[in-house]
């Protein structure tokens, strides 16, 4: 039998596919043919393979079954066309790849696969960044977690059987990319709402889901705005990212549109401190919100009205309406609305006259506007605003006539009226006086409520009854005052006639003058006016004689005697016949002569040894009977010489004028002053007024009932009642003092002393110290301001009434450096303070008074008092008479100019005035002297 051929050695599967599997083996020599033989799907099969190429076997079996596990035998057939025995194995073909692998879902970090099943593999293989993960064969799905956000990822699933893998399924898949993040309404309007976000990197755009309506938004943008939404409605977004079509999870933000607006906002009533808003109801909202100056004020929904308290008066303010729904407001609506402004704190009447009243009030605001209300007049004036103090003159009114006024402030509204009743001034001049020797009467077309006569008070008059003052003093000059309720309506000086005269004749002269006695008159007479033949003769009343010359001896005359006092005459003319002496027919001529002579003689040397026997004051001051005589004015071009004559002798001329005013007075009545109840009330029991001039206090709007007051009335140089010289104020007369400022309606007060002078206290402080206020009685004092000067200091008080609210403003001049009884270092700051009083009298004083206290009121009171008026006699007269005033304050009121050093100062004061020269600097009072020889030595 023949031998078998030998069999093929190891036979390797080179590869497998679905369908193929490709053999290799070596070639058996001398071996050309080769069969191999397998089983597909229950059928045998063959195939030859003749003759291969190279040194080894290469062979693919196609057509198989995937994932199909084959038995292969190879034979080799030799030439004869013996098979070996063959060599057996088995070779399994790759299995089928999957159907429809794909991402079924991303998220940021994983992605889930899908597939369809396969049958008969034992496993799933998924490769993914060179990574292998086994699948069950049972599974059609897994997830890739742990990966990151936006990246796109390239996967290979294969199938596995017998070790054998698919040719495997490619998917690329990504991430979903990041979600925004804070998205947030930022926005909010009626019909649109606007959203923000924080940008997110490597994305290909935003898709905004509303309402199931999408909307692609670019991916630079990081906000949208979505409109024609319905007003105070809650709507729901979500905003995704979106990268390779594949979307984030979504962020969700749930936002409203702001609610409708609050309509027809009004203010609906104001007062000077709240204004009261209204608007429509607005529904749906959960409450409205009210804003001003920064305040926020809930209210509740259910109300359409507010009222904002604590508001200035006067005032604009702006509210803005909010409504509001789920913290999302409106727009808001904006209302300007204004506070009622305030009323006007006090109107004045500041000046009346004839036929106009000038009101003074002050506003606090350029942005209001006044209107005046003339009642009488059915009358409204517009006033403008200007800041500070308000004047606004009303003309064309009737003298002596009540009117009453308002004054409105306007600002949009109108205030509550400030209602002011005053008058007209009466006018004096034309009041048809009857006067007689002892009364003043007359018929007054006006309106007053009180007659004052000097001091003493008649009864309350209304318009048109007769003023009617009875039993005065003949002659004497008396100050007629009507006032309406403490308003000045009339101040008149009117002087009743002299008492009839009573004369005689006696001879003189040997009958060729006359010489006419007449009776010491009742009263007061300056001048008795005797008329012989037609020749007019004035003589002082006071001496009681006067000789009429250049008439015949031995002849009858007729002679009318009348008095005067002023320009008062008596009422009726007192006429006699005159007998000349016959003795004088025979030798007239060489009497007359040597008479003549000796008169001369006689006359020249009492005007050189004894000038003020000659020197008679004529001036009526008051009620005094005594009429000493007084020097006449010097002019000035001779004031330094007179001042150098009264130097001579170690100043003798100053010493014999200074002590003649020792007389000067000192038999007028001062009853009242010492009065038991009064006598607590004199600083000094010697410093007293004078019954018939001094200060009386009235009862009216004050608690107290006493009038008296250590105070005079003191002449000036227009009219007898420019000044009030008084004491300084005790710790009990303080209120009383006060009560006088405002009595007499003063506007200054001069004050030349220190309230403690060498360690002892010479005047009470009755003025409040700093910018403080205190109460004196029924006046409230306030210092508004005050200006310390080297030598003086001025102030100014507000004073005000508690009780009518009335408020006026007194300045205060008080000069620092003036020892008690002395004099002050040198003239010139005397002059200079005396110059910043006299311009406030004459710009602000009125017709009121000027109040002038030292401690006891005569010292150095008299002495600035006389400067005031001297400097002012030689402003206008060019001549200055400093005896006769100093003669005439001392019928006024006792020791005026206290000491001869003030009378030498006054001197001294105007001879500097008039030389304009240097300071005089006085250490004492008998540098005084010592300056007077200096210049008489220089004349």
């Amino acid at each position: 039998m023949w031998p078998s051929p030998a069999d093929v050695g190891a036979v390797t599967v080179v590869s497998q596919t679905e369908t193929s599997i490709t053999l290799t083996w070596d070639k058996v020599d001398g071996i050309a043919t080769y069969d191999l033989f397998y089983n597909d799907d229950g059928t045998n099969k063959t195939e030859r393979i003749d003759r291969p190429n190279g040194d080894q076997v290469q062979y693919v079996v196609s057509d198989l079954t995937a994932g199909t596990l084959y038995t292969f035998t190879v034979f080799t057939v030799d030439s004869e066309g013996l098979r070996s025995n063959g060599r057996t194995f088995t070779a399994p073909t790759a299995p089928r790849n999957i159907q429809n692998l794909k991402a079924v879902s991303q998220s940021e970090t994983s992605i889930t696969l899908q597939w369809a099943t396969v049958d008969g593999i034992d496993h799933y293989i998924l490769v993914s960044d060179g990574r292998e993960t086994t699948i069950d064969a049972s599974e059609v799905s897994h997830t890739i977690s742990s990966l990151t956000s936006g990246t796109e990822y390239s996967f290979t699933l294969f199938t596995q059987f017998r070790n054998v893998r698919s040719s495997g399924a490619i998917l690329t898949a990504v991430t979903a990319p990041r979600n925004v993040q804070k998205v947030m309404a930022v926005r909010q309007t009626e019909t649109s709402i606007t959203l923000q976000w924080e940008k997110v990197d490597r994305i290909d755009r935003y898709i905004l889901v509303f309402d199931e309506n999408e909307t692609i938004i670019d991916a630079s943008e990081v906000s949208h705005t979505v409109s024609n939404l319905m007003s105070g409605t809650e709507f729901s977004f979500t905003l995704f990212t979106e990268f390779k079509n594949v979307r984030s999870s979504g962020a969700i933000l749930t936002a409203v549109t702001a609610p409708r607006n609050v309509q027809t906002v009004t203010d609906v009533s104001q007062t000077e401190t709240s204004i009261t808003l209204q608007w429509d109801k607005v529904d749906g909202v959960d409450r409205y919100i009210l804003v001003s100056d920064g305040n926020e004020t809930p209210i509740d929904a259910s109300e359409v009205s507010h009222t904002i308290p604590d508001l200035d008066s006067g005032t604009e303010y702006s509210f803005t309406v909010f409504t509001e729904f789920s913290n999302v407001r409106s727009s808001g609506v904006i209302l300007t609305a204004v506070t009622v402004p305030p009323m006007v704190e006090s109107v004045t009447a500041v000046e009346r006259t004839l036929t106009s009243i000038t009101l003074q009030w002050r506003n606090t605001n350029t942005a209001w506007t006044y209107q005046l209300e003339i009642e009488h007049r059915n009358e409204t004036v517009d006033v403008g605003g200007s800041l500070g103090d308000v004047r606004e003159t009303v003309r064309d009114l009737k003298p002596g006539t009540k009117y009453t006024f308002r004054v409105i402030t306007v600002f949009e509204h109108k205030s509550k009226p400030y209602e002011v009743v005053t008058l007209t001034v009466i006018d004096c001049q034309s009041i048809n006086w009857q006067i007689t020797s002892t009364s003043i009467q007359a018929a007054v077309d006006g309106e007053f409520t009180k007659a004052t006569l000097q001091n003493e008070t008649g009864s309350p008059l209304s318009v048109r009854q007769s003023v009617s003052f009875t039993g005065l003093y003949p002659g004497g000059t008396y100050k007629i005052v009507l006032e309406y309720e403490r308003l000045l309506q009339c101040d008149h000086n009117l002087t009743v006639s002299p008492s009839d005269p009573v004369g005689r004749c006696e001879y003189e002269a040997s009958g060729y003058s006359i010489g006419v006695v007449w009776d010491e008159p009742l009263g007061v007479c300056t001048q008795a006016e005797v008329n012989v033949s037609g020749s007019k003769n004035l003589f002082d009343c006071g001496e009681r004689y006067g000789v009429v010359g250049g008439f015949q001896p031995a002849r009858t005359y007729q002679v009318s005697l009348v008095l005067l006092s002023g320009d008062a005459r008596s009422q009726n003319t007192f006429v006699f016949d005159c007998h000349t002496d016959p003795r004088g027919v025979i030798a007239g001529s060489v009497m007359a002569v040597l008479i003549f002579i000796i008169l001369v003689c006689v006359a020249l040397f009492i005007f050189i040894k004894r000038p003020d026997i000659i020197r008679r004051n004529k001036t009526f001051t008051g009620r005094s009977k005594r009429s000493t005589a007084t020097t006449k004015a010097i002019p000035a071009s001779k004031f330094q010489n007179h001042f150098s004559t009264l130097s001579l002798d170690n100043n003798k001329g100053f010493r014999q004028e200074y002590d003649h005013f020792s007389l000067v007075s000192a038999d007028q009545p001062q009853k009242v002053a010492t009065q038991p109840e009064n006598k607590v009330r004199n600083r000094f029991s010697d410093v007293l007024p004078y019954d018939w001039n001094r200060v009386k206090l009235t009862s009216s709007g004050f608690t107290e009932s006493s009038d008296y007051i250590n105070a005079s009335y003191m002449p000036g140089y227009r009219n007898n009642r420019e000044y009030i010289a008084t004491q300084g104020p005790l710790p009990a007369t303080v209120d009383d003092f006060w009560r006088m400022i405002w009595e007499q309606q003063v506007k200054g007060i001069v004050m030349v002393t220190n309230c403690t002078e060498l360690g002892q206290t010479t005047c009470e402080q009755y003025w409040p110290s700093g910018r403080q206020s205190r109460l004196f009685g029924e006046l409230s004092v306030t210092t508004i301001s005050e200006q310390q000067e080297p030598n003086w200091t001025l102030r100014t008080f507000s004073v005000k009434h508690r009780n009518t609210s009335e408020e006026r403003t007194v300045k205060h001049f008080h000069f620092t450096a003036w020892p008690n009884r002395g004099v002050p270092q040198g003239t010139d700051v005397l002059i200079q303070f005396r110059g910043l009083m006299r311009q406030h009298i004459e710009r602000d004083g009125g017709r009121a008074p000027t109040v002038v206290h030292c401690s006891d009121g005569v010292g150095r009171t008299g002495t600035i008092i006389a400067l005031d008026v001297l400097l002012q006699q030689l402003e206008n007269e060019q001549a200055v008479g400093i005896n006769a005033f100093v003669h005439r304050m001392r019928l006024n009121r006792p020791s005026m100019v206290q000491t001869e050093s003030q009378y030498v100062f006054l001197h001294q004061c105007i001879a500097d005035s008039l030389k304009r020269t240097e300071d005089h600097i006085y250490e004492n009072d008998d540098m005084i002297y010592v300056n007077a020889a200096e210049l008489r030595e220089l004349h």
